[in-house]
């Protein structure tokens, strides 16, 4: 689940994979974890990232593939961190 909040000033997203594309190139802001049954990755909304988004969304972003890898384990990480 894809969403974009507070007047467009926030991007979330629910998707594991797409926060790991994203977070390749822009910084992850905070987790959302409040709903126990799923996490939601946030990420400041600007031009440059819904320019990346639209990318991963076509298919057509190109990452090298350890550096992907690499983050979805990091991110996941942050996921299963106890607060």
């Amino acid at each position: 689940m894809n969403m974009r909040t507070e007047q467009n000033k926030t991007y979330q997203t629910s998707d594991l994979a797409c926060a790991a594309a994203l977070s390749l190139f822009f910084p992850l802001e905070s987790v959302d974890k409040a709903d126990p049954r799923r996490a939601y990755f946030i990420f400041d909304r600007t031009i440059k990232l819904d320019v990346v988004l639209d990318q991963y969304q076509k298919q057509t972003l190109r990452v090298e593939p350890r550096a992907y890898f690499d983050q979805v384990k990091a991110l996941k990480t942050r996921l299963y961190e106890i607060n």
